[in-house]
């Protein structure tokens, strides 16, 4: 399969340049240039894009791992993603494919339908474009949610939001679930530390609640020093409440020092039940903790009554009460998100795959 893959969303500038439409980046290229995302590239008049059809690896994991906790609990998820990103955050945790600018990164090539028959032979119930941001790729993974589709299987995005309007209608329009990685909630924290903007990402949550019915849950990394603030989750908790309304669910998830932010120590899980705490009591009614062992602050509680609908060790389920209508069986309350008749048991298992462009 040819890795160079006409690009979409691009346009020729007066000076003979050709920008890139995708993202807020709005990279401006010369003949062989590449994108800040490095996988989109100047060729002749038009762009390529060329990680087409080649992954960093497949995986099959818990969906819980995305995290997501309101979509289809317990079921598993084939997982993969290409290389490069468009964000360029020093405390990347998988640095190794999202800075990767060695194609050799790319060690496994499957066509969509080979992924979608892969998926539905694994019996997963969804395929996540996940490790590094699936925007960059977007061509791929759209491409892929269609094949995804044929089949009954569900796709979700785990991606930064950062990605401009016209193809993010496209984008989501193929996804049925995502979590967006909402970097911190200063202007500062994401000029500096991911060289990117605040306003493009909330702009993309306002517009996946209101405008879309992609399920959607939001993950802010905490990190000591930068963006664990009382006053900072104090206006993020505020900011979701008002924009994106109460029932969303956050996961507040813990650092572990990688890439250029080796110095900055783990997060203490304190300052995630702290953090927790602040969403809860400021309205948000779903309000999670990850990368730390913490049954209380996995668990999914009824909006209504406060009864533990769902009980979590990290990504195990331990008990399960959601009704197969997705409502408490104590009060009648709804649960929002996407439930199954019955839950998933898939388990805390992660066991890596190969697919080959025969399948």
């Amino acid at each position: 399969m040819s890795t160079a893959f006409p690009a979409r969303w691009w346009h020729k500038l007066e000076d003979g340049r050709v920008q890139c439409d995708l993202c807020p980046r709005d990279c401006k290229l010369n003949e062989g240039q590449r994108g800040f995302c490095f996988v989109r590239q100047r060729v002749g008049e038009g762009m390529v894009l060329d990680t087409y059809g080649r992954s960093s690896g497949f995986c099959v994991d818990p969906i819980e791992k995305k995290p997501l906790n309101h979509f289809h609990p317990g079921s598993s998820v084939l997982s993969f993603g290409t290389a490069g990103c468009n964000l360029g955050c020093r405390f990347c945790q998988n640095w190794d494919i999202s800075k990767s600018r060695e194609q050799d990164t790319l060690a496994d090539e499957a066509s969509p339908e080979a992924i979608a028959k892969y998926a539905a032979r694994l019996g997963c119930r969804s395929v996540a474009f996940t490790y590094n941001d699936p925007v960059i790729f977007a061509e791929y993974a759209m491409d892929v949610a269609d094949a995804c589709h044929a089949l009954g299987v569900e796709t979700v995005a785990v991606t930064a939001g950062y990605i401009h309007p016209e193809p993010r209608r496209e984008f989501y329009a193929k996804m049925d679930a995502a979590n967006v990685d909402l970097k911190a909630f200063t202007e500062d924290f994401y000029r500096r530390v991911t060289f990117a903007h605040l306003q493009p990402v909330l702009e993309t949550l306002e517009y996946l609640k209101h405008e879309t019915r992609v399920w959607f849950e939001v993950t802010t990394l905490l990190i000591p020093g930068q963006n664990d603030s009382e006053a900072e989750v104090t206006r993020l908790s505020e900011w979701m409440l008002e924009h994106l309304g109460p029932d969303v669910p956050l996961h507040f998830t813990a650092f572990h020092p990688d890439f250029k932010m080796l110095d900055v120590p783990p997060t203490p899980p304190e300052t995630l039940s702290r953090a927790r705490r602040i969403a809860r009591r400021t309205g948000l009614h779903h309000v999670y903790t990850g990368n730390v062992h913490d049954t209380e602050g996995d668990t999914t509680l009824c909006a209504g009554c406060g009864a533990a609908l769902i009980v979590r060790d990290w990504y195990r389920l331990l008990s399960y009460r959601v009704t197969p209508e997705g409502r408490c069986p104590d009060c009648g309350a709804e649960v929002p998100g996407r439930f199954d008749a019955a839950p998933g048991a898939f388990g805390a298992r992660r066991v890596p795959v190969r697919i080959g462009i025969a399948e």
